[in-house]
């Protein structure tokens, strides 16, 4: 990728970095494992991001 990148490009990948994150373990003891994976998590090399 680009080393100067579109400011509009670069929101975005840090938005999906950000909401790329597992479920915390908080949430995971309190629902006695129920919810243990995240739904929107996204593989780097088998999901890519719209450019």
């Amino acid at each position: 990728m680009a080393r100067n990148k579109p400011y509009a490009k670069k929101l975005r990948l840090a938005k999906k970095g950000a909401s790329n994150s597992t479920v915390p373990t908080w949430v995971i003891m309190k629902t006695s494992r129920k919810v243990t994976t995240h739904p929107k998590k996204r593989r780097w090399r088998s999901t890519k991001i719209k450019p």
